[in-house]
């Protein structure tokens, strides 16, 4: 059968052998992945542990947290599982916007208007506060390269800065797998840079996530993203740990980290790591961990 200049009997046989040929050097690659072993598994395990308990034990102590970028996807999660779990006394949500909260969520749950790019105006923001979540975060398409820089860049290390003079001594980062600042890829090479200024800032402690694909049905429209989730979907489920992330489980394993103490002073929890903190992945737990000060790669 020929449709126009199409040899459809040639051509749909060879279309689909390459299609074949794809499905399962993905699927491949996704076993391997998922199979992956965890690195500092009786660290990450032990911190993962006796969740409840840890929680109870945190409240008592009377922290404050901030939440950067409240208003996005992993942001959004986040505030219902600090509204779920209620660890901190105070928690202010910093934003450019100021959004309708559920009343549900109780008044230690105070909403502040910034203009981030004149951040250290509003060092008042940030006083005393102990403990902060940046879930701030754009894209390339929708900002463009110097909207994107200065989002995930400038606004991210302008805040941690202030944060850092007011009293923060955790400092928690929604990062993303692959992030390598040497990467030739602006958005992995900026994500990378972020997380290599952060460090020297020194925090008491601070804890860098770096999810895969996040999975979730955002209200933006970013068709590119939507495809690859569409395509990412069946697999997801097979292999849920491999390259994909649902950003409920990134709020979990951010809430839990949390209120578990570490001797770390840096963490830094990949794909994988993020999904057995949330419980996602069983593991065996040891009596104790011991860690020295060097960072923890998980």
């Amino acid at each position: 059968m020929q449709i126009l200049w199409f040899k459809c009997n040639e051509i749909i046989p060879g279309v689909l052998i390459a299609l074949i040929a794809i499905i399962l050097a993905l699927s491949g690659f996704l076993i391997s992945r998922e199979l992956q072993p965890l690195n500092d598994t009786d660290y990450l395990c032990n911190m993962a542990s006796n969740s409840d308990t840890k929680l109870e034990e945190f409240k008592q102590e009377d922290h404050t947290a901030f939440v950067l970028g409240y208003t996005g996807e992993v942001g959004k999660e986040l505030l219902k599982e600090l509204k779920r779990t209620r660890p901190f006394k105070k928690i202010v949500l910093i934003g450019r916007r100021i959004i309708d909260l559920d009343p549900d969520f109780g008044p230690e749950f105070e909403q502040k208007r910034v203009d981030f790019d004149n951040i250290t105006d509003y060092k008042e923001v940030f006083d005393g506060i102990d403990t902060g979540f940046c879930c701030l975060g754009t894209t390339r398409g929708k900002s463009g390269s110097e909207g994107f820089v200065k989002v995930d860049h400038d606004y991210i290390l302008n805040s941690a800065e202030v944060a850092k003079e007011k009293g923060c001594k955790h400092f928690t980062l929604v990062s993303s797998q692959g992030a390598d600042k040497n990467a030739n890829l602006l958005y992995t090479r900026i994500k990378g840079q972020v997380e290599e200024e952060l460090k020297v800032m020194h925090f008491d402690r601070l804890s860098v996530f770096r999810p895969g694909v996040l999975m979730c049905d955002r209200e933006e429209s970013r068709p590119g993203e939507a495809f690859f989730r569409t395509v990412l979907k069946p697999f997801s489920y097979f292999f849920p740990t491999a390259i994909t992330t649902p950003t409920d489980v990134v709020a979990k394993a951010m809430v839990r980290a949390a209120v578990s103490k570490s001797e770390n002073t840096t963490e830094l929890f990949e794909n994988k790591a993020i999904h057995a903190l949330a419980g996602n992945v069983k593991c065996k737990v040891k009596k104790k961990s011991t860690n020295s000060d060097a960072d923890a790669d998980l």
